[in-house]
């Protein structure tokens, strides 16, 4: 069986109209797309930011409108049993139901008064909204009290002790002769206190501080902890957290859990805070959720709908010459000539592996070497035209551009000849 010649270095005269302007036409990458469709683009960017402002505005009025209508932040208790974020206790008083422990919440200071008995165990956080004569109220009618949010004004009103500096390493101990937190374990508090005279202080000492404070005189019980650090849906899980909170709120059968607030003061007007909805004149909310719906509105109908998806006819009917052409001029005029050469390489590897029985993305060098088994050439000469460097300037490019139509050539050959061999 005969075989085609090797690959041989060209001279530098190559056939224009035959060879570099086909293979430049196969694979650059000039834009050929008709003049309507570059002028309906701006539109549609238009179109596009309009919808954009349009959102923008509706998103910043209801922005604007919940920052006037919503609570100020104190209003807020962190310490809410019936609150599931991070900062809410409504685990904690899940635990305590399923114990068997009857829990009441209640906002009001007046109902958490009302029911108030030997068996009850008044549960709250600092009730900052209340004057001094209402706190103390509250807490005589209690048997016994647990504030789970501690302040300076209610350690000197519960004659419990004062701030001592904040925790350090984990307690592991209660250190106290309280039966209930001897199967606590470990706890690791925010903050600890220094206990007065007569208060047992637990999870630490006198000296240093403890994290609970405990004074019982007659039957009646007063109780602090920094629940914000034990207590919370966030942190209950972790250690003996949870032991610790049904040892404490879990000693009586009874729990009324006061939460109190602003709307239960009894401050006089000018000592609450106000936030920017009671500062805010009754008419700016009307005003918003008018906004809102206007450009709810305006969206609505100045919106248009896409359609279903129609064929157009192109105005013009371009020629694939013209496009080769008009694409080898863009080339040329750029005056790039490894972009030149890597188009004429990617046609012809294109071409090569359809004609060597390769698949379409078959690798370059899988393609170098079966046209050099081929062709029965060395493989490094292939993968060196098919691969290697690119030509840096015209002056080479053409050369190259010969020797890859050489390659085409030998290879359709040697395909003719070995499929017409019986």
């Amino acid at each position: 069986m005969s075989t085609a010649p090797p690959v041989s270095p060209a001279p530098d005269r190559i056939d224009g109209r035959s060879d570099t302007p086909s293979s430049a036409g196969d694979t650059s990458s000039a834009d050929t797309r008709p003049a309507g469709t570059l002028v309906r683009a701006p539109r549609r960017v238009r179109r596009i930011l309009g919808w954009v402002l349009v959102i923008a505005l509706v998103l910043i009025v209801a922005a604007a409108g919940l920052l006037l209508t919503s609570a100020s932040p104190v209003q807020r208790d962190a310490l809410d049993p019936e609150r599931p974020g991070p900062g809410g206790t409504q685990a904690l008083a899940q635990i305590l139901r399923q114990q068997g422990v009857t829990i009441d919440v209640v906002r009001s200071r007046a109902d958490a008064a009302a029911r108030l008995d030997a068996e009850t165990t008044l549960v709250m956080s600092d009730p900052y909204p209340l004057t001094d004569a209402a706190v103390t109220e509250l807490t005589d009618a209690a048997h016994d009290v647990v504030l789970i949010s501690p302040s300076s004004r209610m350690l000197r009103m519960l004659q419990l002790g004062t701030y001592a500096f904040p925790s350090g390493p984990p307690l592991t101990r209660a250190d106290c002769d309280v039966p209930a937190f001897a199967h606590v374990g470990t706890i690791v508090p925010g903050q600890l206190f220094l206990p007065d005279s007569g208060v047992t202080s637990c999870f630490g000492d006198a000296a240093e501080g403890a994290a609970v404070l405990i004074s019982e005189q007659d039957g009646v019980r007063r109780a602090i902890v920094d629940g914000d650090a034990l207590f919370t849906n966030e942190h209950l899980a972790e250690n003996g957290n949870a032991a610790l909170g049904l040892a404490l709120l879990g000693a009586r059968p009874h729990v009324i859990w006061y939460v109190p607030s602003y709307e239960d003061s009894d401050r006089s007007e000018v000592d609450v805070p106000k936030s920017l909805a009671d500062l805010t004149p009754g008419w700016v909310t009307p005003v918003i959720v008018l906004g809102m719906i206007t450009a709810l509105l305006a969206a609505v109908w100045r919106g248009r709908r896409f359609g279903p998806l129609v064929s157009e006819t192109l105005p013009v009917t371009v020629r694939a010459s013209e496009t080769m052409l008009g694409r080898a001029r863009l080339t040329a005029k750029a005056a790039d000539a490894a972009h030149a050469a890597d188009a004429l390489r990617a046609g012809t590897l294109s071409r090569l592996a359809a004609r060597l029985g390769l698949a379409a993305r078959a690798d370059p060098a899988a393609v170098a070497d079966a046209a050099a088994d081929q062709i029965r050439v060395d493989r490094a000469g292939c993968r060196a035209l098919l691969i290697g460097p690119l030509p840096a300037g015209d002056a080479d490019l053409v050369p190259y551009a010969r020797r890859l139509a050489e390659l085409e050539t030998a290879v359709e050959n040697a395909v003719r000849i070995e499929r017409s061999t019986p």
